[in-house]
This record gives structure tokens, C-alpha cells and sequence, in this order.
């Protein structure tokens, strides 16, 4: 359950708000040196203003692939390079794309539920096939679980709002 949240966190991260962040970028995949590789693995990422982020490349003949990559992806950003250090200013978020962006957390989070009620049904199972335990004990058990998972997915609906009141915040 731990594991899902953590990755609904991380999910979460990746998801433009208006601010920018560099693990916005952290989806984005390069074709460098015959194979796909994370941006992070072929250059710097860092963001040195609230709207605009820059990539310096470590081999300077990538910044065409970083760049193409970075069209590519469904980020809807638009880099520009100089030859040395590609910049991607953000632009301001519209109410079309805010609520679209909305969706895409509630679709995330819904993902994130599945992965906990997965590791809930898991661990039902598992006490169950315990063996030389009372049936008191198996079902204390089972509520003990029961409520890992309520709390588990009330951190995930925390999480959830937060994201669409930072997304929607103009």
C-alpha cells in the first residue's frame, strides 16, 4: 500500500501545475545512443526561475534528440536552444487545460486506489492460508487491514486534492 501511494506521489510530480519543477521532465525519454534513456541521464535539469527551466546536455550533440524528445512528449512545452543549454520557458496554464490536467490526477489516483485495494486483497489472502491461528485472531486480522487500507486511501483523496487546488490556482 505504502509503495502505491509513493508512486501516486511521484505520478503526481510529473503533472504540470504553473510553477516549474524539474520532476515535470522526469517522463520524458531520449533516443540517445540507440536506446531510450530518461533526460535526466543525458544532461542537467534544473530550474532557475519560477517559469522556465533549462537543460544542459553533458554531450552536446544530443541537444537535437533533447530537444525533439521534449516536442514530443504531451507536456505541451516549446524548447529553444542556443547550441550550448536548451531553455523551455512554461507557459500559463489555460482553464481548458487546468481541468484536463484535473482528469489526468483523477485518473492517476484512481490508479493508485487499484494498487492499494491490489495489496489489500493480497494480504487477505495471505492470512487466510495461515495455518494453527484462530479464526478470532484471523479476523482481527483482517480488520487491521481493512484499516491500512481506508487510511491508505484517504491519504490518496488528500493528495488528490491538493493537486487539483494547485492546478487550478491561477
Amino acid at each position: 500500500m505504502g509503495k502505491a501511494i509513493e508512486n501516486t506521489k511521484r505520478e503526481f510530480a510529473t503533472i504540470r501545475s504553473g510553477r516549474a519543477t524539474t520532476s515535470l521532465l522526469d517522463t520524458v525519454r531520449v533516443d540517445a545512443y540507440g536506446q531510450q534513456v530518461p533526460l535526466n541521464q543525458v544532461g542537467s535539469v534544473s530550474a532557475p526561475e519560477p517559469r522556465l527551466l533549462t537543460i544542459q546536455p553533458w554531450d552536446k550533440g544530443l541537444i537535437g534528440e533533447i530537444e525533439k524528445a521534449l516536442q514530443q512528449s504531451d507536456l505541451g512545452l516549446n524548447p529553444s536552444n542556443d547550441g550550448l543549454l536548451i531553455r523551455i520557458p512554461m507557459p500559463p496554464l489555460t482553464e481548458e487545460r487546468r481541468k484536463e490536467l484535473v482528469k489526468v490526477v483523477r485518473k492517476l489516483a484512481e490508479e493508485g486506489r487499484i494498487g492499494v485495494r491490489h495489496a489489500r486483497t493480497d494480504a487477505l489472502a495471505k492470512v487466510k492460508k495461515v495455518e494453527h491461528v484462530s479464526d478470532d485472531e484471523k479476523h482481527h486480522e483482517d480488520k487491521e487491514i481493512q484499516k491500512l487500507h481506508d487510511d491508505a486511501i484517504k491519504e490518496i483523496e488528500d493528495l488528490v486534492v491538493a493537486k487539483e487546488a494547485e492546478i487550478m490556482e491561477v
